[in-house]
């Protein structure tokens, strides 16, 4: 069996050492494909710089630098690259998704559409074009609802609106987020739909779903922003809802024509059933793929990575509870420094308290923010205590941030 796998990454993602990591405990081959610097990559590691965003010129650089009679699987990281990895993966003869199942579940709305045509519970919607005269597009939205962009992840640019001036005021904010990007015209609204919202993360083999692991998210996402927080697992949903839950994940991957690799879903549960949220052909991000070496004892992505080679994967199951804090960024300003780190890990339970940014880091809360603080871990012996754990470890830290003094910067200068 070939240990030899292409790992697509964009420039500077924050997946790529767990990825790398897992490689090499697997005794699995890494080459690294980017548009990137990580082409010059880690000590040992081989890196080819490609075009990502044209299959047929990454594959005449890759057959240029790469012996690829002997490659096991190709596994693209993040939203950007997992479409060249599905491309890459039919030309060598690899376990893969078609192509355009990729591309209607990484964009929201060709999502949405795709799935309501296949008779699955989405939100009603509509997409606006920017491009267009605005005051007709707007007009007859049922309220509440939510504005999103196409093609963002992790929540960014996601408003709740309740009447015709926020979503007048909502419409204009993310437009001022995509100014510049002219690949972003286009804004889905869509129904408010209540309820409890969980996240899934799972593997499909030849087009079966096998779930790892079910989050709740136990804090109400009501908006009007939707930042991501608390995930806890194992779920303490009945099992009649999580099976619910499963199988239509399982009909979304195939209405989208997913068969290969990781699934990372998310769904909001009401009294009128599941409702999908979002399928991706992807991990989860962050550093939450920490969590399964908890509860499965294999990380995320030594799973990911051993199918890919085709290797039989046999995680274990555990009533053991567990959970991340996505700590979030409350308030705009200079990061100075975060107190009480120390006190937050000697609180029971907790695993340990990650900070990602440094300081001097300009944060940006939500919508317009796209990074986290870092992140808290807690295991126990129930998922309510995991929770309980990350609550009372938060409450440890003090965020210092000074104010961004912007008008008066732009006035010095």
């Amino acid at each position: 069996m070939s240990k030899k796998v292409l790992l697509i990454v964009p420039c500077a993602s924050y997946r790529t050492w767990p990825f790398i990591e897992a490689a090499q405990q697997l005794g699995i081959e890494i080459i690294l494909v980017s548009e990137g610097p990580q082409a010059l990559t880690p000590a040992g590691l081989q890196g080819v710089r490609v075009p990502v965003g044209n299959a047929d010129q990454a594959l005449t650089a890759l057959q240029r630098q790469v012996d690829l009679s002997d490659i096991a699987g190709v596994i693209g990281t993040d939203d950007d690259t997992i479409e060249l990895a599905s491309l890459l993966g039919r030309t060598l003869g690899l376990p893969h998704n078609p192509p355009r199942a990729v591309q209607s579940s990484r964009r929201k709305d060709l999502s949405r559409a795709h799935l309501s045509q296949h008779g699955l519970p989405v939100p009603a919607h509509r997409c606006i074009d920017l491009k267009q005269n605005l005051s007709a597009q707007l007009s007859h939205v049922q309220f509440p609802c939510v504005v999103k962009p196409v093609a963002l992840s992790a929540s960014r640019g996601v408003i709740r609106a309740n009447n015709q001036h926020e979503l007048n005021q909502a419409v204009a904010r993310i437009q001022q987020l995509l100014d510049g990007d002219s690949a972003s015209t286009k804004l889905l609204i869509e129904e408010f739909i209540p309820g409890r919202e969980v996240a899934v993360e799972a593997v499909l083999y030849d087009g079966r779903l096998r779930m790892l692991a079910l989050f709740d998210k136990p804090d109400p996402l009501d908006g009007p922003y939707f930042e991501e927080t608390y995930y806890i697992t194992p779920s303490r949903l009945p099992a009649d809802v999580q099976t619910a839950i499963q199988q239509c994940i399982q009909q979304a991957c195939k209405a989208f024509g997913l068969r290969e690799g990781p699934v990372h879903a998310e769904c909001r549960v009401n009294e009128k059933g599941v409702w999908i949220l979002e399928v991706a052909a992807r991990t989860i991000g962050g550093l939450c793929g920490r969590l399964f070496q908890f509860g499965t004892g294999f990380s995320l992505e030594s799973l990911v990575l051993q199918h890919a080679i085709g290797a039989g994967v046999h995680p274990r199951t555990s009533d053991e509870g567990a959970g991340v804090l996505m700590i979030p960024i409350e308030e705009a300003g200079i990061l100075r420094r975060v107190e009480g780190i120390q006190a937050a890990r000697r609180i029971p339970y907790i695993e340990d308290v990650v900070i990602n940014l440094r300081e001097g880091y300009e944060l940006a809360p939500l919508p317009e923010g796209s990074s986290y603080l870092g992140f808290i871990f807690s295991r126990a012996p129930s998922a309510e205590q995991a929770e309980q754990a990350l609550r009372q470890a938060h409450g440890k830290l003090n965020i210092v941030v000074a104010p961004l003094w912007k008008g008066m910067l732009n006035q010095a200068v």
